[in-house]
């Protein structure tokens, strides 16, 4: 994420061996490159499939790039909510086991990793009611396709006359294996018209298409419960 406007993390009984969140590189408002190694490290350490195949790039955002989330360690406020611009988290869906679903959130101050039953109401807040300009829209996109394809130069962190907004991190830019410099525009531009309805077709998308899938917030914990 770019801007926001505005701790522990204990570990949960997930009856998986997981990292400390410490044992990730984490460079702040650099939510999309922390996800991207986030998800090498869990494919290198066995935590996950080491191709990603059980894992899931997510992207939130909406049309007015203003969403709020609950929650936050970046916040400022007791009930940790932060309006960012977008944010990016990894979905773990894990077979065979008694929490099948859980997420990776480096930014957040819940315990790492939560399974998603409890990720989704602590930092959406579902109850809450939201204007229509703060909804929040969600782009899936299945981790090995993520990690052949995304790619960014880091332009969107500069101010128009090229200083750093936040502090870079130290490591190169990421480039796509063919070889683009920069699409991150392309993962965190999200629309309510590029939503799927039909769930046959997003969940075949989600493993085939470049850019994955977008879905409401309704259609999230379901959509990773159908996915075999």
């Amino acid at each position: 994420m770019a801007t926001s406007t505005s701790t522990s993390n204990s570990k949960p009984q997930l009856g998986l061996n997981t990292l400390e969140i410490s044992d990730f590189d984490h460079t702040p408002y650099y939510c999309e490159e922390n996800v991207y190694f986030l998800c090498k490290k869990l494919c290198e350490s066995g935590i996950a499939d080491a191709e990603g195949k059980d894992l899931f790039v997510v992207f939130l955002s909406n049309e007015k790039k203003q969403i709020p989330l609950w929650n936050q360690r970046a916040s400022h406020r007791a009930d940790g909510v932060v309006l960012w611009d977008y944010h990016v988290i990894c979905v773990q869906r894990r077979k065979e086991s008694d929490t099948p679903l859980v997420v990776w959130d480096l930014d957040s101050s819940l315990p790492f990793p939560s399974p998603l039953s409890s990720y989704v109401p602590e930092t959406f807040q579902p109850s809450f009611q939201l204007f229509s300009e703060y909804q929040r829209f969600y782009r899936i996109v299945h981790a090995p396709i993520f990690l052949r394809g995304f790619a960014s130069d880091r332009r969107h962190m500069k101010d128009s006359v090229g200083n750093w907004t936040a502090e870079p991190p130290k490591y190169e830019p990421i480039v796509a294996e063919d070889g683009a410099v920069h699409n991150l525009n392309e993962y965190n531009e999200i629309h309510a018209a590029d939503v799927m309805t039909n769930a046959g077709d997003s969940l075949n998308a989600v493993f085939t298409e470049r850019l994955g899938v977008v879905i409401n917030e309704s259609q999230l914990e379901e959509f990773f419960k159908q996915i075999p």
